[in-house]
């Protein structure tokens, strides 16, 4: 796919994920922002100001944990997918193993099946 400007390629996969990563970290922006105005309509006894910054700080924090645990999924779905692959190797290895062994013990004892036959 190219963009209408210029004749780059456009890798529709990665723009589609690309999108879907700027809507989630703006929902869970809202989020945070949403829950620090109900923690701070709380502490009805801060100013106006140290409200503000009480949202602002716990919408913050709110967003690095939100990113922390994307990373951990992301990299405990990458060693998933390592060791997924892994094990699918060795099954492969194991089945080509076993297929390879049935050839070669099938085709001489059908020769030898059928070598009476052929005199």
């Amino acid at each position: 796919m190219t963009t209408r400007d210029d004749d780059r390629q456009v890798d529709l996969p990665t723009l589609v994920n690309e999108i879907e990563g700027h809507l989630l970290i703006a929902a869970t922006r809202q989020e945070g922002q949403e829950a620090a105005a109900r923690f701070s309509a709380r502490l009805d006894w801060l100013m106006s100001h140290q409200q503000a910054e009480v949202e602002r700080q716990f919408a913050a924090e709110h967003l690095a944990l939100a990113r922390a645990s994307w990373q951990r999924t992301a990299a405990r779905g990458a060693e998933l997918r390592a060791e997924y692959e892994a094990k699918y190797r060795r099954l492969k290895g194991r089945l080509t193993a076993v297929c390879l062994t049935l050839v070669a013990t099938t085709v001489p004892l059908t020769l030898l099946v059928l070598a009476p036959l052929r005199r």
